[in-house]
């Protein structure tokens, strides 16, 4: 089994995974720089050049490839968990720990990571407030549905997120079911 960890960019989820895997002595796997990596681009660039279709098809095979393997702790682009066959093959290879942050602090973030800007297009035209808020609306039920966990991340370091999803998944007999190593 592995731990997904989903939610928006800047949520956690790269930060928190790599804590999370150490933690547990697995692998940490980021769809979204093997997305990058298999590509030959950033995701930028990818979907400038071709578009989010194939950005979507190329994260979907992936995912695909993540989920063969086992007991590792896996971040996910913001939008895998709205494709409802993304989250069936998740569900059936590990669960999923959704990092939740609230708009002001996915903007916050969103500024003080200049990288984020140069590797992940907008997702709109509108100003980065309004594009958060609106696709925000529109994922969390989307989060929600997929979610077996969730942690708050706002106003918490990585290490204090990284010790609530531990606790979620102890709570939860995960820790057990998949073994600590």
């Amino acid at each position: 089994m592995n731990v997904f960890l989903i939610g928006y960019r800047c949520s956690g989820k790269t930060t928190v995974g790599r804590h999370l895997a150490q933690s547990l002595g697995w692998p940490f796997v980021d769809t979204d720089a093997l997305v990058a990596a298999d590509l030959g681009a950033s995701i930028a660039d990818v979907v400038r050049r071709r578009g989010w279709e194939a950005f979507r098809l190329a994260e979907r095979h992936v995912l695909a490839a993540v989920c063969a393997r086992r007991r590792q702790v896996v971040a996910t682009g913001g939008g895998v968990p709205c494709d409802a066959a993304n989250v069936q093959r998740m569900k059936q290879n590990g669960v999923l720990v959704w990092l939740r942050a609230g708009e002001a602090s996915i903007e916050k973030r969103m500024r003080k990571d200049a990288a984020s800007a140069l590797s992940r297009p907008a997702l709109g035209g509108k100003d980065a407030l309004q594009e958060i808020r609106r696709t925000l609306e529109a994922r969390r039920p989307l989060y929600r549905a997929a979610a077996d966990l969730w942690v708050h991340t706002d106003d918490l370091c990585a290490e204090a997120v990284r010790v609530a999803v531990t606790v979620q998944l102890a709570r939860a007999g995960c820790l057990a079911q998949f073994g600590r190593n």
